[in-house]
């Protein structure tokens, strides 16, 4: 009698890995990423020693993708790997399946697009302390009516900064990795804003992105498959390569003078 989903035994293994059921397929979580099994993909598990061997279903002639966890307790993995083996035997669909789809990667480390915002959102924050200080000073020295220029023309020049930083930012990024990355084509998976691509290693990984369209064009580099951007469709890639460093280059000389002219307030020179 097939033992119950339930008390499968959970296999824990080097590096924090670890091994567990669910749904009749497969979740292992590693350091930085985690990888689903879902029933559909899976071909047979092998308990070698302490080591368990993840094989996926393949077409005829070609050869599994096979994942692993490493160091686990011998006994269990042989528990494990038997029994989910008997439950996957009663399948009844065609043998003639490439299994690597349905085991899809998720990357948990930091991501490229993460830090960048990071970065962008601390220089906001530094630039909106730059101009607080700049009012408490003006007040201050008596010169309050400095506020009337600062405010709008910081605030603007804060929201055009931030707008023209992020244009440019993405818009290298994303040439950078046209001409040294790798481009490939994203489709939607069955849950909505879930997308799968390939990594060029016969592997597929999965992103959550906000839009709903049927493929999406995503780019990487070989030795970072999981750190993927969306590519910007035609429209917003001009609008980030011609227009965003004009308007990061005219507001940032805007803050220049709106620099110069308050230290003019304060020395008496304006």
């Amino acid at each position: 009698m097939p033992r119950p989903l339930a008390s499968f035994p959970v296999l824990r293994g080097r590096d924090g890995a670890v091994l567990t059921v669910e749904d009749l397929g497969l979740v292992l979580d590693l350091p930085r990423e985690q990888i689903t099994f879902t029933p559909d993909g899976l071909g047979r598990l092998r308990a070698e020693g302490r080591t368990v061997l993840i094989e996926l279903r393949a077409r005829k002639g070609a050869t599994p993708v096979v994942h692993r966890i490493d160091d686990v307790d011998e006994a269990d993995a042989r528990v494990f790997a038997d029994d989910l083996n008997e439950l996957l035997a009663k399948r009844v669909d065609d043998d003639d399946v490439d299994g690597a789809p349905f085991a899809v990667i998720r990357h948990l480390g930091p991501t490229w697009r993460k830090r960048f915002h990071r970065r962008l959102l601390r220089g906001l924050l530094g630039y909106l302390l730059a101009l607080a200080v700049l009012a408490v000073v003006a007040v201050a020295l008596g010169h309050g009516s400095l506020l009337f220029m600062e405010i709008p023309l910081g605030g603007l020049a804060w929201l055009c900064l931030g707008a023209g930083w992020h244009g440019v930012g993405r818009g290298r990024r994303e040439r950078w990795l046209r001409r040294h990355g790798v481009v490939a084509t994203a489709r939607r998976a069955t849950t909505r804003g879930a997308y799968i691509y390939p990594d060029g290693t016969g592997a597929y990984r999965g992103f959550a992105h906000g839009e709903d369209d049927p493929t999406l064009t995503v780019a990487f580099t070989a030795d970072a498959p999981g750190d993927v951007l969306v590519l910007s469709k035609p429209f917003q890639d001009m609008l980030n390569t011609f227009l965003a460093p004009v308007v990061l280059f005219g507001w940032g000389a805007l803050t220049i003078v709106i620099g110069l002219a308050a230290a003019g307030f304060f020395t008496g020179r304006l």
